[in-house]
């Protein structure tokens, strides 16, 4: 990652002007009418077919997949076709979901142990009263250096959620080590986006001044060496910390770290 160094030093009005700009896209995708701040419900589906109120058609579930009958509801659509007869969707566990259309908002259907629907509305409330995201000023001190150590093989790592009596379950291909205030710390990683990775963290100032469940911290791929950056000007609330209808994991066992990371989002206005 480059942070602007200059003649061996950081350009520090470059590294802000960066961070600025990484938090304004950040916001703009907080803010797409149709993501996590548009939850304006989360029901887990039955085994038996129910209707829910507001929605088309009847929902539920077996031990393989979820059910979606229209039962004649028009103005449904799913993967761009109008959806005229019951849709079966056989999803993996703890991963992405599909969405069903219908009149203004979208409905997710989504496997987290047992398979629920979420309703993302554009005019739910959260949205229309997003103010961005407090976070702690840049500071280049922040940019740590790591080392990636794969394992020989990815560990199933189970993690719970923020909603109680749930976990998920992830593989986690390696630790990154790296030093801080005159100490090594480890953090399990998971795999991240484009050959990166994903850490999920809390630190001593969880529950103070940022999000008390976790934050997430996007690493980009490791060089040659295993070197990796954390850039911790840019740790993240997840979506629970905005909206109570997410399924969030926990950081793994481990991943808490003894000292005060003030670097990053701080705890959003929603549960301010």
């Amino acid at each position: 990652m480059d942070i602007g160094v200059v003649g061996g030093q950081v350009d520090v009005d470059r590294f802000v002007a960066d961070w600025r700009a990484w938090k304004e896209d950040r916001e703009r995708d907080l803010a797409d009418p149709y993501g996590w701040l548009a939850l304006v419900s989360l029901d887990w589906l039955e085994d038996a077919p129910r209707a829910y109120p507001g929605l088309p058609g009847a929902w539920w579930q077996d031990e393989e997949a979820a059910h979606f009958d229209p039962r004649g509801a028009g103005g449904v659509f799913h993967d761009g076709g109008p959806v005229t007869a019951p849709l079966r969707f056989e999803l993996v566990q703890s991963g992405s979901g599909t969405r069903v259309t219908a009149g203004g908002v979208e409905i997710e259907v989504a496997r987290r142990g047992g398979y629920l629907i979420r309703v993302h509305d554009p005019e739910a409330p959260v949205l229309r009263g997003f103010r961005g995201v407090p976070a702690y000023e840049p500071r280049p001190e922040w940019v740590l250096t790591g080392v990636y150590e794969p394992f020989d093989e990815p560990r199933p790592t189970t993690v719970g959620a923020v909603v109680p009596g749930l976990s998920h379950v992830y593989a986690a291909p390696g630790v990154v080590r790296f030093g801080h205030g005159g100490a090594e710390h480890a953090l399990t990683a998971f795999n991240g986006r484009d050959g990166g990775l994903s850490i999920l963290f809390t630190d001593a100032t969880s529950g103070v001044t940022t999000y008390a469940a976790n934050r997430s911290l996007a690493v980009p791929p490791p060089a040659a060496d295993g070197t990796v950056v954390l850039d911790l000007n840019r740790a993240v609330n997840l979506p629970c910390a905005f909206t109570d209808h997410a399924t969030c994991p926990l950081p793994p066992e481990g991943n808490r770290l003894p000292f005060a990371v003030e670097a990053g989002e701080k705890t959003p206005h929603e549960r301010s």
